[in-house]
């Protein structure tokens, strides 16, 4: 069998680069730009990847020679890789040194998005299980965390001209849909139903405007719309029923000591409640800003009666 050594030339070595390594990967970039190589140890990725340890057991054939020659660089054999360049840079650096999620803006997100997607592409159950947890910690599927994320957007200063969570939710959809990560969904169709199908569908929403390679799809799928109506419109009812049922037509208790007071109390909630409410207005956020005006009521009403608004 005949070897074809050859040097690659050092505008193309990327980070990792290990000089005692024995494989080296290869990416070709779509963009005409010199192939990109990384320098790394078998044993390190086949020990967290079946999918790697697959992969490197099988010898590659030089593409433009005889189906006998394997291709090697620097003595090391080579495997082609067809991932975006910096993707897998980051996910060969977590898979040696460990990684550490944060949102202190939408690259951020992508950094995140980049491993999570080779992390299940590969099976790196540890990497895949850590971007998940990290990502749900935003995106509950909780009450708490939904309170939690709204506290935060509502008082975290914006970054680069972008609020927090920094990234659009159809983003969020997307990636949760190309990993299969079922458990982000609810929060992400849920904080999506916040925008309109017209601005969806238009895709001229400043978060959707980033460019970046491990940006997710903008396109809203088939399924999704669907979805996405369903959740629009749960939405805007649990609102409706709150404002009209909860607030409008609830009883006085019998135990009130002022009802003729207690009766204006619940009027003015559902009277302050529907000239507040827009198609954008969560259901949470209109039982949070409920319970405050009850609260201030007490200070014309009295404890008793206001309290016995919140029964």
């Amino acid at each position: 069998m005949d070897d074809l050594r050859f040097t690659i030339p050092p505008t193309t070595r990327s980070n990792p680069w290990f000089e005692d390594g024995n494989t080296i990967l290869l990416v070709e970039d779509d963009n005409h730009n010199p192939s990109r190589a990384f320098k790394v140890h078998r044993g390190v990725l086949a020990r967290q990847s079946e999918v790697f340890e697959t992969m490197l057991d099988i010898p590659q054939p030089q593409p433009t020679s005889g189906a006998d020659s394997i291709e090697q660089i620097d003595g090391c054999p080579v495997v082609r890789m067809y991932d975006l360049p910096d993707e897998l840079s980051d996910l060969i650096k977590a898979l040696y040194d460990g990684v550490t999620f944060h949102q202190r803006n939408v690259e951020d997100f992508y950094f995140l998005a980049g491993i999570l997607r080779l992390a299940s592409k590969y099976f790196v159950t540890h990497l895949r299980i850590q971007a998940i947890r990290y990502l749900t910690e935003t995106w509950s599927h909780t009450i708490r965390g939904h309170d939690e994320m709204v506290a935060q957007a509502l008082t975290a200063p914006s970054v680069d001209g972008t609020t927090y969570p920094y990234v659009h939710p159809l983003h969020v959809l997307n990636l949760a849909r190309e990993v299969n990560m079922r458990t982000v969904v609810p929060s992400a169709l849920y904080f999506l139903s916040i925008y309109s199908l017209k601005q969806l569908l238009s895709g001229d929403h400043p978060k959707l405007q980033n460019k970046h390679p491990s940006r997710p799809s903008n396109e809203l799928s088939i399924h999704d719309v669907s979805q996405y109506t369903l959740m629009y419109q749960h939405r805007v009812n649990t609102i409706l029923d709150f404002i009209r049922n909860t607030c409008g037509e609830r009883t006085v208790d019998i135990n009130c000591r002022a009802p003729k007071d207690c009766r204006r109390v619940f009027s003015r909630l559902a009277s302050n409640i529907n000239q507040s409410f827009t198609p954008r207005t969560g259901p949470f956020h209109n039982m949070a800003q409920a319970m405050q005006w009850i609260d201030d009521d007490e200070q014309s009403v009295g404890p008793a009666s206001a309290r016995s608004a919140t029964k």
